[in-house]
Formats: structure tokens, C-alpha cells, sequence
């Protein structure tokens, strides 16, 4: 519940925006700007939480964000746009590091052997988050209007995190607690080969949809630019589901490098521009690796983090994650014009590319 805002925001200031009679243009900027602060402040607010606890900082930065959103279902998203990008942005920032926190505990609260499935469960829960998020949206969109929707965002996210401030892990002092270098988990160079990756993997996501809209143009389906993604997502939720019932026995760096490729190769599919329904059957093959590898991503990277900063590097490969994608949508907008196989291609090189990095610095 507490996660769901990010989900729910971009497409709720999209609407608000074109509700209010400010164009898709400012939507966008404002859905954009919600997605660029965020990534930034995740890493910060990570930082407190290695240094506090997570229910002090997701409670504060949940007030913060929830009176931004607020403000803007009362304010509205047209009257003055520098205030509407000034909130959004405060919004962005301040929202509360429940993925990376939850991430970074996960260590504590269960055995060794079980880590790896409650990163597998956490991973298809956020799927859910991303599925549920936009369809509440619509259809309170439906039910009332845009505003209600932003409001909606406020609450969500404000009780979500009060729930899990109010049990005990959130409360309690991480046992790693001390002081760190100003780099924090920055300073592990095996971190930043995971965090390229990770960063490739988001424009590989962040182009996929991009070519959803240009298959969808290319085949004169509509539907097909939502199916191919709920596609991709409803693989993984099976994928998470399956490999959290799997027995590993070899080590997390080898499970990331076989993922990774296993995600990488079903995406060669799409360079043959198959049928609407071959390609909404072929978006679930990588989609099903896709769990997976954010689950073996996040239990190395905790792994690779200097004592005292997990936290702060479970909330950079979130951040990296959603910054890969930003730019891969950026670089498929104009592939996008010369057809689909173009904006495959770019996907698939990303997807690769993640994988090689993977390989080469083990």
C-alpha cells in the first residue's frame, strides 16, 4: 500500500493535467519531473534510514509527500505550473524509501536459506504495485476525477507507511549502524558494475513500452500497447512466484549472470515483428526472468554494500532502475518512427548489454 503512489502518480498527474485543461505536455513534464526526483531522493533518504530508522524517515518523508499531493488535488495542475512542478518535485523527493528499506531488512528478519525467496516475494509484490497501481487510477478517474485520484496517492502512501512504521523492524536501530564514508556503498566497485547493469535493464523496460505503442501503430491494434506490457508483467509475477519456491544452491553473483541472460535472449523474438498475439504470448518469456533477476539483484547488492550503507544501495539500484528507464524511453521515442523492429532492437541491446557487464566483472 505504501508503494503504490509511484505507480499511481505519473499517470494521475497525466490526467489531472488534461482534466484541468494544461495540455499533455505539462502531464508529461510533471510525470517526468515526479519520476527524475524521485530517483533522486531515494538514495538520500536511504542514507537516514542507514543512520536513523525507517520509521522515522518513511513517516516524515510520507507526511511531506502527502501534503504535496494534496495540495496539488486542491490547487489544481493548471492554475500556476511552476508551483504544480514545485510540488511535484517535493512530492518526488520525499518519497518515503519503503522498497529500499523493506530490501535492506530482509537480512535481518529472515534465515539464509529463505532469503532468496522473500527477495523473489518482495520483487512480484512490486509487480503488483505497478499492475494495480495505474488500473486504480482509472477507475477512480471514472468513478470521480483526477483530483480524487492525487488525494488517493496522499492517503495510500501516508497509511501504507504508518502500517509498516508501526511494526518493530522499522522501529529498531539497524545493527550495522555507524559512520560511513561520504560515499557510501558507492565505494564498492563490485556495486557499481551491478548498478550499470541495473541501470541497463531499466532502458530495456523504459524502451519496451515505447515499442508496445509502435507495434501497436504498426498493426492497427490499440490494445496491443497494453497488452504487451501487462504481458511482461504477468510473467514476472509468475516468474517471482515460481523462483521463490526454487531451491539455489549456487551463489547469488552466478543465479544474477544466468538470469540475466535468460531475460536478455527471448526479446531476439521481436526483430521478427510477429502477430499481435505471438507477441503478447512472446513479451511474457522475458517477462518471466524478470522477478528473478531483480530479486538476485537486490540480495547481491546487499551483499556487495560496505557495512552500515544497505539501505542507501537497495535504494540506488531503485533509483538507477528508474533512471535506465527514463532514458530508454527517451532513446526509443525517435526509433520509434522508423518502426518497430528499430525500438527491438534497442531493447534487446539493452537487455544484452546488462548481461555483459555482468560477465565481465564478476
Amino acid at each position: 500500500m505504501g508503494r503504490l503512489p509511484t505507480a499511481m502518480a505519473p499517470l494521475a498527474l497525466l490526467l489531472a493535467a488534461r482534466a484541468d485543461h494544461a495540455g499533455t505536455a505539462l502531464g508529461a513534464l510533471l510525470a517526468a519531473l515526479y519520476a527524475l526526483c524521485g530517483a533522486v531522493g531515494q538514495p538520500l533518504l536511504g542514507r537516514a534510514v542507514d543512520r536513523r530508522r525507517l520509521a522515522g524517515v518513511a513517516l516524515a518523508a510520507a507526511g511531506v509527500a502527502g501534503s504535496a499531493f494534496a495540495a496539488l488535488a486542491v490547487l489544481g495542475t493548471g492554475r500556476n505550473p511552476v508551483l504544480s512542478c514545485a510540488l511535484v518535485a517535493l512530492a518526488g523527493l520525499a518519497t518515503p524509501p519503503l522498497e529500499a528499506g523493506l530490501r535492506a531488512m530482509w537480512p535481518r528478519l529472515v534465515a539464509p536459506r529463505d532469503q532468496q525467496a522473500a527477495f523473489a516475494l518482495d520483487a512480484t509484490a512490486q509487480e503488483l504495485v505497478y499492475v494495480a497501481g495505474p488500473a486504480l487510477v482509472t477507475v477512480t478517474c471514472q468513478i470521480a476525477s483526477p483530483a480524487v485520484a492525487l488525494i488517493g496517492c496522499a492517503v495510500l502512501g501516508l497509511v501504507g507507511t504508518m502500517v509498516v512504521a508501526s511494526r518493530r523492524p522499522a522501529r529498531a536501530l539497524s545493527p550495522e549502524r555507524r559512520s560511513v564514508h561520504w560515499l557510501g556503498p558507492l565505494r564498492s566497485q563490485g556495486l557499481l558494475v551491478l548498478l550499470g547493469a541495473a541501470a541497463l535493464l531499466g532502458a530495456s523496460l523504459g524502451s519496451f513500452n515505447v515499442y508496445a505503442l509502435s507495434a501497436a501503430d504498426h498493426h492497427h491494434t490499440s490494445w496491443l500497447a497494453g497488452a504487451l506490457p501487462a504481458a511482461l508483467s504477468l510473467g514476472s509475477l509468475l516468474g517471482g512466484i515460481a523462483w521463490a519456491r526454487v531451491a539455489h544452491r549456487v551463489p547469488t553473483d552466478r543465479l544474477l549472470r544466468t538470469v540475466s541472460v535468460r531475460f536478455a535472449v527471448p526479446f531476439v523474438l521481436f526483430l521478427l515483428t510477429p502477430e499481435p498475439t505471438l507477441a503478447v504470448a512472446a513479451a511474457a518469456l522475458p517477462g518471466f526472468f524478470l522477478a528473478p533477476w531483480l530479486a538476485s539483484a537486490f540480495r547481491l547488492g546487499d551483499r556487495l554494500a560496505p557495512q552500515g550503507t544497505a539501505t542507501e544501495a537497495a535504494a540506488w539500484l531503485v533509483a538507477v532502475i528508474g533512471l535506465g528507464g527514463a532514458a530508454g524511453t527517451a532513446l526509443a521515442g525517435p526509433l520509434s518512427t522508423v518502426g518497430p523492429v528499430a525500438v527491438a532492437g534497442l531493447t534487446l541491446t539493452s537487455a544484452a548489454a546488462a548481461s555483459l557487464a555482468l560477465f565481465l566483472r564478476r
